[in-house]
């Protein structure tokens, strides 16, 4: 009993240090579509805009369905962010996607190149051409 004990104090304290606060957005901004192609079972979608702490954004997706009904799916992309100071950052872009007419929420982690890692949920306006985003940060770039 003592062995359980000691068992689940260290799964709650480790559960504890590594929870992420997903509860106040770090930041976030409004981006454009600047572009949709669509393909065999995939749409093409570009986004450009200001991101608060990442400066110019630039986001290119492929968007593909899993169901007949193209209502959700996955989404794989890169991202380019150009710092205030000229500093160009990346990341790759993977994650899932659900619609509902002409909305669609988008949901993925980046892992930047200069270490900072995100959890990140947009909501597209397919007709207004616009992704209102919000970024959580996982890491920072300095752990």
């Amino acid at each position: 009993m003592k062995y359980l004990k000691t068992i689940l104090l260290a799964l709650c304290v480790t559960a504890f240090s590594y929870s992420q606060d997903l509860s106040q957005a770090k930041g976030g901004g409004v981006l454009d579509i600047v572009l949709i192609s669509p393909g065999e079972g995939y749409s093409v979608m570009n986004f450009e805009g200001q991101i608060s702490g990442y400066g110019s954004v630039f986001v290119k997706f492929k968007v593909a369905s899993i169901n007949t009904s193209k209502t959700s799916g996955t989404l794989d992309g890169q991202g380019r962010t150009i710092l205030e100071d000229g500093t160009l950052i990346s990341t790759p872009l993977k994650g899932t996607w659900k619609r509902n007419g002409k909305s669609m929420k988008f949901y993925f982690t980046d892992a930047i190149n200069n270490g900072a890692m995100n959890f990140v949920m947009w909501d597209v306006d397919v007709l207004g051409k616009t992704a209102d985003v919000k970024y959580f940060e996982l890491h920072s770039s300095d752990n």
